[in-house]
């Protein structure tokens, strides 16, 4: 919609996972570093946790771009509390046979489909995004199934992303096992003012655009009311292009952007609503 007026090739601040957009700030570049290493050395399991909007599973796709064609990956995205029969999901990740199959033959067929890869001189990585869905009981399967490995040839690796919880979970008692067999672990944290602006910067960029279009306290405003959480920072920051549109000005001042920030909170589905609150009020938003 605003597209064209503000200059831009493409919304710069859709709510989609992009890795084309991916900004590293220092911890998401921090986690990054933390994978690529854990691939490298062939670490079992590997941790990304972060809050919710932070950017985990933009991550995971920028790092899919970045993979040697030696690595075959299989991505679980889907997960929830009636997940079901993990070998199945296992076996769809990496595009096997599955349908109509017992836990017996998906797991013969997975071992086959290991051993033509390393035959091959590829090994596999399997991803769970949201694995904070998973019980215990399906992380101890996991756990368990990673046993394909043997001595030093690594097979499979898996990584778990997923929200704080997640590590509360690997952190039970019956869990100690898979706990000991996490090589490498991060936590996404927002960002913070600096990261925020440069963050911005980098999406206009992006999308062709200058970096112009915020003024210095528009930023400053979301920046506070956004908590640092990327996912909020985009959704403010798009409803603020589409005022400055209908309202045919060419920069997004503070002003601007307070009302966009006010009228999100009245509409009370913004998903930092609280916290905002607590740090600008809904009404007479400054920076004082």
């Amino acid at each position: 919609m605003y597209e064209n007026w503000f200059g831009l090739k493409e919304r710069p601040f859709s709510l989609a996972p992009d890795p084309t957009y991916m900004f590293l700030a220092r911890s998401h570049r921090s986690a990054l570093d933390t994978l690529e290493y854990g691939l490298m050395n062939q670490t079992p399991f590997c941790l990304i946790t972060g809050e919710i909007g932070c950017g985990k599973t933009t991550l995971i796709r920028y790092l899919l771009t970045k993979l040697e064609r030696t690595v075959t990956v299989g991505l679980i995205s889907n997960t929830n509390r009636s997940f079901g029969r993990l070998m199945q999901w296992v076996c769809m990740s990496f595009g096997l046979p599955h349908q109509g199959m017992d836990d017996a033959a998906l797991y013969e067929g997975f071992m086959q489909f290991l051993i033509a890869e390393y035959a091959a001189g590829r090994h596999a990585v399997l991803i769970i995004d949201e694995a904070q869905n998973l019980s215990a009981e399906l992380l101890e399967e996991l756990r368990v199934l990673s046993n394909i490995n043997a001595d030093k040839h690594m097979v499979l690796q898996i990584i778990l992303v997923g929200q704080p919880q997640l590590r509360d979970t690997v952190c039970l008692p019956e869990l100690l096992q898979l706990a000991q067999r996490i090589g490498v672990d991060e936590h996404i944290e927002p960002l913070d003012a600096h990261e925020t602006r440069q963050y911005i910067w980098h999406r206009l960029r992006v999308a062709g655009g200058s970096i112009s279009v915020f003024r210095g306290r528009a930023l400053a405003l979301v920046s506070k009311a956004s908590g640092g959480v990327p996912r909020l920072i985009n959704q403010l920051c798009d409803r603020a292009l589409a005022y400055g549109y209908s309202q045919h000005v060419q920069r997004i001042d503070h002003e601007l952007m307070r009302q966009a920030i006010e009228d999100r909170l009245r509409g009370g589905v913004f998903p930092g609503r609280k916290r905002v609150e607590s740090r600008i009020p809904t009404t007479n938003i400054d920076l004082q």
